[in-house]
């Protein structure tokens, strides 16, 4: 290492997804010099390949729309969700943060949301849930104004063909193309989308993608710089034991980042790293099906635990049932589980849980019961009207799903049971009776369809919006994973965000959010965006914790220099 390489800043923040980003927005606006390195060749993190969701109660825009909480009422969910496993200070730290966060970002000509109405909580049934749901989004953006940023921003999935861009909304609606109105006219505004974008040219970005754009944009105006392919090799303590800052990789050299306020790990999880999902995820979560960031190896839980800090959570992760596409890529099933004429059995043929339940609650029952893999049983009535796995309705699965089997076909339900090795009597019991609570419109087994939660992607034109018989050949069955969409467990914080050792006492120096921290909460899952949320929130905490009280917050902040190639 050289003197001439080192560099010095009041905060250095590990990461640049949504936390990080939100972190170093904050910083920039109390007056801290601020850096943001990254390991990968592209910015955003998983927040960027996500759908962009923030579950944030009471933000400028939900206030806006008059959906106001009280403080009590909140607290109250949150309690219900968490079970008593997150400090009560951690959780009253998120609730009175986040709106103060999303206040200071709607200052931005920038940052501009909407409220996904009618996309419930997850569990809206408890007291303090809300049915039409508390989750905000970006509205899309057109990335070329990052100019020469733009080539560096990690793409996701929410992107369509020629030019199509499609929001969570449009998502929700475009499901029942074949079903409603509202359906058909979503495709309309699609092709509207596509046609018009034939002269326009846009570069359209929409969910976790608009959201790491817009950010990006105001972390240009504040002139904060962005270092990619820039690795954290350890962590630097001082003679009294407080992180002093971090040695990196960088273009092939060696340097130091010394922070003289602190450092920020937003370094996301260890949903990639095989040995560490060996050690602490349960038999059947281990196998690396993730849609996390692959540069999500654990870096940041490592280096902490290398100065002793505790983690928590570290048997959990943001579950997501999957479908392994034959060419890698994990395929999350989100709205398929609501298709009416469906169900998901185990491998004795038989259902386990309300298919349409929260992804995470599917999952750990998926994970309770071993039953992994688990089989998607849907009829050509269903295929022929829903879209699965990113097949539209009417269109064939290709070739390739079922030459890997993860798609099974027969004309028969005994034919498919022999298909995939599950017991045909059991299977075509199990269809038999659901077929039954298709025709009452209740499900007396697993209540799906009971929760706003159920009914948000099902089909409105139904009876119960979850429930259909299955009766018309020929049948599929797929082969549904344990996937992720990211490790939940991580390193011990207060609620400043500071990383805790085993014995309670402070890493002076050292701030963890996002998955490299142990989830705000707990096991469970409040809402769509409650991952990215709290990763927002616990950054700008950990923000204003380096500045101290004596910084003060001006409205332009102080701009660092930019680099114009964040590479």
């Amino acid at each position: 290492m050289s003197e001439n390489t080192d560099r010095t800043v009041d905060f250095l923040v590990i990461g640049s997804g949504g936390g990080g980003m939100a972190a170093a927005i904050t910083a920039a606006h109390l007056g801290l010099d601020t850096l943001i390195i990254d390991k990968g060749a592209t910015y955003g993190g998983s927040t960027a390949i996500s759908g962009g969701g923030i579950w944030i109660p009471n933000a400028p825009t939900l206030r806006a729309e008059g959906v106001v909480d009280s403080r009590e009422s909140i607290r109250r969910y949150l309690d219900l969700i968490t079970e008593g496993k997150v400090p009560a200070d951690r959780l009253d730290a998120y609730v009175d943060n986040g709106p103060k966060l999303m206040d200071l970002l709607d200052r931005s000509p920038h940052m501009k949301l909407y409220w996904v109405k009618g996309y419930s909580d997850y569990h809206p049934e408890l007291e303090g849930g809300r049915p039409m749901g508390r989750t905000i989004e970006c509205t899309p953006f057109d990335t070329r104004a990052l100019r020469e940023d733009e080539k560096y921003q990690r793409p996701n999935s929410m992107k369509g063909p020629l030019g199509l861009w499609v929001t969570s909304a449009d998502y929700h609606d475009l499901a029942m193309v074949k079903r409603t109105w509202r359906g058909r006219r979503a495709s309309l505004v699609a092709a509207w989308r596509v046609s018009s974008n034939v002269v326009r040219r846009r570069h359209m970005a929409t969910g976790g993608r608009a959201l790491v754009a817009r950010m990006r944009m105001v972390l240009k105006d504040a002139g904060v710089p962005l270092w990619l392919r820039t690795s954290m090799t350890e962590l630097m303590v001082d003679d009294h034991g407080t992180v002093s800052g971090a040695v990196v990789e960088r273009a092939g050299t060696t340097m130091r980042i010394f922070a003289r306020k602190g450092v920020l790990l937003a370094t996301g999880g260890f949903d990639h790293n095989a040995e560490m999902r060996a050690q602490y995820l349960p038999r059947h979560g281990a196998p690396d099906i993730s849609a996390g960031a692959r540069e999500n190896v654990g870096d940041g839980i490592v280096a902490g635990r290398k100065l002793g800090a505790a983690v928590d959570l570290m048997d959990d992760a943001w579950w997501m049932p999957s479908v392994l596409h034959p060419m890698g890529a994990v395929i999350p099933l989100v709205s398929e589980r609501s298709i009416p004429a469906s169900v998901i059995v185990d491998s004795e043929g038989r259902r386990f849980t309300n298919e349409s339940a929260p992804y995470v609650n599917f999952v750990h029952d998926q994970l309770a019961g071993g039953h992994v893999p688990a089989w998607f049983i849907m009829d050509t009535k269903a295929k022929n009207r829903y879209p699965f796995a990113q097949v539209l309705p009417n269109v064939p699965f290709p070739q390739g799903f079922y030459d890997s089997g993860v798609v099974h076909k027969a004309n028969t339900l005994r034919e498919l049971a022999h298909e995939i090795g599950v017991p045909a009597d059991a299977l075509t019991a199990t269809i038999e009776r659901f077929n039954g609570f298709a025709r009452t419109g209740k499900d007396e087994d697993f209540g799906r369809g009971d929760s706003a939660y159920d009914r948000y992607y099902g089909d409105p034109t139904m009876r119960n919006p979850t429930l259909d018989e299955i009766v018309r050949g020929p049948f599929y069955a797929i082969r549904c994973e344990a996937g992720d969409l990211g490790t939940k467990g991580g390193l011990v914080c207060d609620a400043d965000s500071r990383v805790l050792r085993e014995d309670g006492s402070v890493i002076e120096g050292l701030y963890a959010t996002g998955n490299t921290s142990a989830s705000v909460m707990g096991n469970e899952y409040a809402g769509a965006g409650a991952t990215i949320g709290p990763s927002m929130v616990f950054g700008y905490i950990a923000a204003k914790h380096v500045a101290g009280e004596h910084i003060p917050v001006t409205e332009g902040g102080r701009a660092a220099a930019t680099e114009n190639n964040p590479a």
